[in-house]
């Protein structure tokens, strides 16, 4: 039996691929002429889901059960420092598939008890460090560049997971006030 807060996010889930749905109908009612293009991309993209997302939900499966909790917490946790900054990096930035594979391992990972800023910069270096587009950067546009654009990426990606661990716990510790004066349980 499902509890309310799985029955609130499947609301939420319809809710939003409603009015998504309305959008894209009305967006191809005002443009009739790109109607063509966007089912073709659409179904393109539903066709890769597809494909990807079986053998991604396994990994997950396997991830779920073969990493341990402790493993995470040590590596990745709110006391692994320096080390997990660089766990994070490093794990980010090996593979080379699409960024929407990485959430449900995000996902995962915070379950697990990783940090927040971790998992900011997991799925930065995911979107924009990867090896083998190091290597081709390296290539074409020389050391120097290459090396300049990846410690800079890495610091700033580091900077932002920081920042935004710190704006979730700030507002995990003062929630706003309703105008009934009750705190607001979806923040």
């Amino acid at each position: 039996m499902r509890n309310n807060s799985e029955n609130s996010g499947l609301k939420r889930d319809a809710i939003f691929l409603a009015v998504t749905l309305i959008i894209a109908i009305a967006l191809l009612s005002f443009f009739p002429g790109k109607k063509e293009t966007v089912t073709a991309a659409s179904w393109k993209f539903f066709v890769e889901m597809i494909w990807i997302l079986p053998g991604v939900m396994v990994l997950m499966g396997l991830f779920m059960v073969w990493i341990p909790k402790e493993m995470v917490e040590k590596y990745l946790g709110k006391t692994s420092g320096i080390k997990g900054f660089s766990l994070a990096v490093f794990f980010g930035a090996l593979p080379t598939g699409p960024l929407y594979v990485a959430f449900p391992l995000a996902a995962s990972l915070i379950r697990k008890g990783a940090r927040i800023s971790n998992i900011i910069i997991f799925l930065s270096a995911w979107s924009c460090i990867k090896i083998p587009q190091e290597m081709v950067e390296l290539q074409f546009l020389g050391p120097r560049f290459m090396a300049a654009r990846l410690i800079l990426t890495i610091g700033f990606v580091v900077i932002m997971g920081l920042s935004i661990e710190k704006i979730i716990d700030w507002s995990a510790e003062n929630p706003r006030k309703t105008k009934g004066g009750k705190d607001d349980e979806g923040i």
